[in-house]
């Protein structure tokens, strides 16, 4: 029995990474890893050949190809966001989930986070869920559903 969910596990997790993307608030970067790094884990981890280029690339796309080598500590926490983006892109999931993706991001820096993720998932043609209390963020959506004491209490 312990193979046979040995193997499970293992499908599993390859589905989960070739077929999901994750944006979470709190940003969930590597800090022993820079920029570059971060973005190429999940490449490598999928054993992609070409994983430095492509992740270069699309930290050039979330305009930060002058902060590959950073760590980070030693960015802002819009950049590490943008960083937490290109990495969830970079795979070209089908589905992105994003918990409160600018929780931690002042509302200047939230709103340039949250027109980038918009403008990578029309481009990618990802299916976004997206978990937000921000009213504005939510019109934004294609299809909304609230929920309130964990049921659904509408949609819209």
């Amino acid at each position: 029995m312990a193979r046979t969910s040995s193997v499970w596990t293992r499908t599993g997790a390859a589905l989960r990474a070739r077929l999901l993307g994750f944006v979470f608030q709190s940003f969930q970067l590597l800090p022993s890893l820079n920029a570059l790094e971060n973005v190429m884990l999940p490449l490598e981890l999928a054993g992609e050949a070409a994983a430095a280029n492509r992740a270069a690339s699309m930290l050039e796309r979330v305009g930060l190809a002058e902060r590959l080598r950073h760590y980070p500590k030693t960015l802002s926490g819009g950049e590490q966001q943008r960083v937490a983006l290109a990495r969830a892109f970079v795979t070209q999931p089908k589905l992105l989930l994003a918990d409160e993706p600018t929780g931690n991001l002042d509302a200047a820096t939230g709103a340039g986070v949250i027109d980038l993720m918009f403008e990578l998932n029309a481009e990618r043609g990802t299916t976004l869920l997206l978990v937000t209390h921000d009213e504005a963020i939510a019109g934004r959506c294609g299809r909304k559903i609230r929920l309130a004491a964990g049921r659904i209490d509408g949609e819209g």
